[in-house]
């Protein structure tokens, strides 16, 4: 655990980071939102910032977005300035802990960041044997790529390699290629020097630096652009790269893994794909299952989702009523577990009385429903599908496309990936279409879930 501290504390950086080195996170300290910047910027890198809530926690916030630098950031003030508090977590501050540290606090709010994404709930023997295989080649450097539907948990299965790792004391870097423009995308990897572009102005380490001595995460991989595979490919074989605007090579030493939701030997067969690139990823294959094939999962999860969600808002703990675990095993979740945690998340706000019921299971277009049968719209008589066909009449098919893919994403609360899953497009098309709109003027759901970026 990397914790980098920014501004004074009141006083109180010392008990602060000797807290945190008692709990064993490596500790950092800079003085301002600048510098804190600066010091992200140039690899070092953090898995947690602690910054004083009266330090600028807009600007540093909206600036790590801009940036693409993932990192949560908890804000710290005194106790009772609840106004600074307010602003910290509207701003986009994860937590808000009280001045003076409280040991116990801190501890769980680092126990927290190092668990996040990285714990699997699993009973189905199909995952189980998944876990089984991952345990056996985590302890290696071997590439693997990791392959299976859209919400599957494969960037978690990632974290999961990770923490059982010898580079677990290292970095877990993590980079969608599929959420960053191709024109950053190689900027993003291999970083850049002051000057090599537009709007380049001071060095950036990239992502195969800030991951030395750690895990490189090559999300949705099968995105990328050829032209990059390739440089990719010699940073693989080479293991050095070259940052944009310079032509002094830098050693790397990082293990790369990989995530892709397309059948890889499709992708190298229509040439999108370098098969070269894909058998040097492909060291060993970890393949999820999507969820309706593992029933045994389904409720163990969704009280894991009830009790999560139940604690976030702050409201009593449910369990799940008889009838409501018939509807979750009843249903194929083309989502999969992402699709069912905003099931369960939204289940949580819904439920009143002692368990949460059938009618708080809201499951695909049931969600327009509530209130009624929780039926599928058009399910009841042959009428309705005719009603429902009516109200498209008149409308192009760009308009009904661009209906069809607002509600989607609103189904999604946001979550590009799994709209794209959905909607049987790839996220590459699904951005263009969401950037058309937006162009035109027309509203879109934000981005929302799966730590995705502001990008459309």
């Amino acid at each position: 655990m990397r914790l980098l501290i920014i501004g004074t504390l009141d006083g109180q950086v010392g008990a602060a980071s000797q807290i945190a080195l008692k709990r064993g996170a490596k500790v950092s300290h800079v003085d301002t939102i600048e510098q804190g910047l600066d010091f992200l910027r140039s690899g070092r890198g953090a898995d947690l910032v602690l910054a004083d809530v009266k330090e600028d926690l807009a600007t540093l916030i909206s600036s790590l977005k801009s940036e693409r630098i993932a990192v949560p950031v908890v804000a710290c003030g005194i106790g009772n300035d609840t106004q600074a508090a307010v602003r910290a977590i509207k701003a986009g501050a994860k937590e808000y802990i009280p001045l003076p540290p409280d040991a116990e606090l801190i501890g769980a709010v680092l126990t927290a960041v190092a668990e996040e994404n990285s714990e699997f709930i699993h009973t189905d023997p199909s995952m189980t044997a998944v876990i089984k295989m991952a345990d056996q080649v985590a302890p290696s450097d071997a590439s693997i790529l990791i392959t299976g539907p859209s919400g599957t948990g494969k960037e978690m299965m990632a974290r999961y390699l990770h923490m059982k790792s010898k580079r677990r004391e290292g970095p877990f870097i993590a980079v969608n290629c599929a959420a960053i423009p191709e024109n950053l995308l190689e900027s993003e990897l291999f970083g850049h020097e002051k000057g090599a572009f537009t709007g380049a102005v001071a060095r950036r380490i990239g992502k195969f630096e800030e991951a030395g001595g750690g895990t490189l995460l090559l999300d949705e991989i099968s995105e990328m652009d050829p032209r990059l595979q390739a440089k990719l490919l010699r940073a693989l074989q080479e293991r050095e790269i070259d940052r944009i605007g310079s032509n002094k090579p830098v050693k790397i030493d990082v293990r790369i893994l990989a995530t892709s939701n397309r059948l890889m030997d499709e992708e190298v067969a229509k040439g999108t794909f370098r098969e070269d690139l894909f058998f040097r990823l492909n060291v060993v294959s970890l393949d999820l299952p999507p969820l309706k094939v593992r029933p045994d999962d389904i409720i163990a999860l969704a009280r894991h989702f009830a009790a999560k969600y139940a604690e976030a808002n702050g409201l009593p703990a449910r369990g799940l009523a008889e009838d409501a675990q018939e509807k979750l095993l009843g249903y194929p979740w083309p989502g999969n577990v992402r699709e069912l945690e905003n099931t369960l998340h939204r289940a949580v706000l819904l439920a009143s009385g002692d368990t949460i019921d059938a009618n708080a299971i809201l499951l695909g277009s049931s969600r327009s429903t509530h209130g009624q049968s929780g039926s599928v719209a058009g399910a009841a008589t042959p009428d309705a599908g005719e009603r429902n066909t009516a109200g498209l009449v008149g409308k192009t098919v760009s308009e009904v496309e661009r209906e069809l893919i607002i509600n989607t994403l609103n189904h999604c609360l946001g979550n590009r990936t799994h709209a794209a899953t959905i909607l049987g497009i790839s996220i590459r098309t699904l951005r263009n279409k969401l950037k058309q709109y937006n162009d035109d003027g027309i509203s879109i759901p934000a981005p929302g879930g799966d730590g995705e970026t502001a990008a459309i």
